[in-house]
């Protein structure tokens, strides 16, 4: 069986399961299998078209084998070279998508950092890192603490966590940016309403990034895992610090309680945030006539308002505002994450 065969098989055994009332049911798993069905869809297409111009190429060459008369050769030659240069782009096209699926993201490193305001924008921060766990929660994705360091009122200084799922970077690649929140601290006792921010970067990971680092590149150290507070919680040091000379990059990871452990992670997450950057540049050498945020949000650019005293959270890229601040603020993103992903594929053509 060819492989053509084998994608149609599979794509009949997906429409029968996604026909069935029962596998209906289980929302993730009918979402799942759609997106694979679409996945399958633009495979087979693109195959079916590599057979047809191979099936014109074979007919082209009979014709330059059998036949004398020179208009016909003539006409067979020019269709051939035509039908060579197409299954050339085809094949490429191929094989540039197989070398997408090998760099499959199959998790997301989430960074926020706390930003102007001072301890208002640590608070914001950590109500930032709860909102994301808690949309992690209630789509099933495990959430794992790489890095924290909080201040004295529990706010977040800056905190790592990875959200394991292949699909997480679709559903949230453009909440990079900074955050800005208008609101009434605790601590303010005049009622004076304050402008903080804080910053989300979106970082995907990939299995082996194609990333050499080289040992003389790569400054650690080594400190105590902090908890609330900022006390340690170890009495040793575990937890890793590396910093890449070259770019600038500090990654730390305090995940689990080997330092060998932690240095293998953070090593894993600098390759991706190496990587990343890398991807990076080459879209904005290829695209530098569109907007910044296309592909990847710039970290500089406010891209979204939580205006408390207002209830009322405002897209700036989208022009577009929601109420029940609350909700949303223990993880009920759809409706929000849903019409970013509309407006990037409609204008950028960005899934």
């Amino acid at each position: 069986m060819s492989k053509l065969e084998d994608l149609k098989k599979e794509k009949s055994d997906i429409l029968k399961k996604l026909s069935d009332p029962e596998f209906l049911s289980n929302r993730q798993q009918f979402e799942e299998y759609s997106r694979k069905l679409k996945k399958l869809d633009k495979t087979i297409v693109l195959l079916e078209k590599i057979e047809r111009v191979q099936r014109k190429i074979d007919e082209d060459q009979e014709i330059l084998n059998q036949e004398t008369d020179d208009d016909l050769l003539d006409l067979a030659k020019e269709d051939l070279q035509k039908n060579i240069e197409i299954h050339k782009q085809l094949i490429e096209l191929k094989n540039q998508r197989h070398t997408e699926n090998k760099q499959k993201i199959k998790s997301v490193i989430l960074e926020i950092r706390s930003g102007t305001g001072g301890d208002e924008a640590a608070l914001f921060a950590g109500d930032l890192l709860r909102m994301y766990e808690r949309y992690a929660a209630n789509n099933n994705w495990p959430v794992k603490t790489i890095h924290i360091s909080q201040n004295d009122l529990g706010g977040i200084k800056e905190a790592t966590i990875e959200i394991n799922h292949q699909e997480v970077y679709k559903q949230l690649r453009w909440e990079g940016g900074v955050h800005r929140v208008q609101r009434i601290p605790a601590t303010e006792k005049s009622g004076r309403i304050h402008t903080s921010t804080a910053t989300v970067a979106v970082l995907p990971q990939i299995d082996h990034p194609p990333i050499v680092i080289k040992p003389e590149d790569i400054e650690e150290s080594f400190f105590r895992s902090s908890g609330p507070g900022g006390q340690n919680v170890q009495k040793v040091e575990t937890a890793v610090r590396l910093v890449h000379k070259p770019s600038g990059i500090v990654v730390s990871c305090q995940v689990g309680r080997s330092q060998l452990k932690n240095r293998e992670k953070a090593l894993e997450i600098l390759k991706n945030r190496l990587w990343e950057k890398q991807e990076e540049e080459k879209n904005k050498a290829m695209e530098n006539k569109r907007r910044n945020q296309i592909g990847h949000a710039e970290r500089s650019e406010k891209i979204r308002t939580y205006n408390f005293p207002q209830d009322r959270i405002t897209d700036h890229r989208l022009q577009k505002s929601w109420h029940n601040l609350e909700k949303i603020m223990n993880g009920d993103l759809e409706e929000i994450i849903h019409a970013l992903q509309s407006y990037f594929k409609k204008e950028y053509h960005q899934d």
